[in-house]
């Protein structure tokens, strides 16, 4: 198997058959062996059953279903788990990934020789909100992060054999594919594109899941959250120390104190910069907790090929 794509699909009974259509025309114009790896993350609509409808009259297809939705990374993995191919392209399953893109991917690596390339956005077709929001996430994660990351680049990629079996030895629970993809390092190379906006179907992440998986990427690659804590703490110690001289000064020049204002703007400061402290640290509890349970990422109810 020479090429294997990737597509994690959930609630996408819209798109699905023209997704796969473009996606198989242009593997079939590529001219090598290949599969499609597709990932049913627990869909309530009928993705499964058109997938399957799909699979009758294309033996290439292979369809992973899980038990519930586990998420789109858990569907990443379950699909590289999967794959077979010498090389394997990970994609959204929206059609915003442009399916005509897997040949330059393709022939980029085949020309470097190397194990990654990330397909970049040039430019976004998204509503104006949710651009701000992922360019101002991309913006703080590249300046957060231990890790040289790229701006603007989602999931879109092709990888090598040996990229694909790296990023399979991460256990983690709380997933980033694409920080994940970048911290293994090898030989990475970048192809540009204009990702256009969703044609049929909503969008499945919200914008809280959105935030959650941007909680995700900066809690684990960057130590950040708890070097804001300690710069906070060291903030107040400044104005305690601060508060410290003034009293002295105006004990002994006799200037009033401050009265109960003063005090009571010092008592919300530091109880906030506590509760700020306590928060930063229950969620690296939480993260060490659902570590520790070591659960499946996913499960599957069935597997079709």
């Amino acid at each position: 198997m020479k090429l294997s794509v990737v597509i994690p699909l959930y609630n996408e009974s819209a798109v699905v058959k023209l997704l796969l259509a473009k996606v198989h025309q242009n593997l079939v114009d590529i001219g090598e062996a290949f599969e499609m790896v597709c990932v049913d993350d627990g869909s309530n609509d009928d993705t499964l059953d058109q997938l399957l409808e799909i699979k009758a009259a294309h033996q290439e297809l292979k369809v992973i279903s899980l038990s519930r939705n586990f998420g789109l990374q858990a569907a990443i993995v379950a699909g590289l788990e999967h794959a077979h191919g010498e090389y394997v392209v990970v994609m959204d399953g929206d059609l915003q990934d442009p399916p005509e893109l897997i040949a330059t991917l393709f022939q980029k690596i085949q020309k470097s020789k190397g194990d990654v390339v990330s397909a970049v956005r040039n430019d976004r077709g998204e509503k104006r909100a949710k651009r701000f929001y992922i360019r101002v996430f991309h913006k703080i994660f590249k300046s957060v992060s231990e890790e040289k990351q790229l701006e603007q680049a989602g999931n879109f990629c092709i990888l090598s054999r040996r990229a694909v079996t790296a990023i399979l030895k991460f256990t983690e629970q709380n997933r980033y594919f694409p920080g994940i993809r970048n911290f293994i390092g090898f030989q990475h190379d970048l192809v540009f594109y204009d990702r256009p906006n969703r044609t049929e179907g909503i969008s499945k992440m919200s914008n809280k899941k959105l935030f959650a998986l941007a909680a995700d990427a900066i809690y684990s690659f960057s130590k950040w959250p708890i070097k804001l804590c300690l710069y906070l703490g060291l903030s107040g110690v400044v104005v305690f120390l601060l508060a410290i001289v003034y009293t002295l000064v105006s004990k002994f020049t006799g200037l009033a104190p401050f009265g109960w204002s003063s005090t009571f703007l010092a008592i919300s400061f530091f109880g906030s910069v506590q509760l700020t402290f306590l928060g930063v640290i229950g969620e690296y509890i939480y993260r060490i907790y659902k570590e520790v349970q070591n659960r499946p990422v996913y499960l599957i109810k069935e597997v079709y090929e």
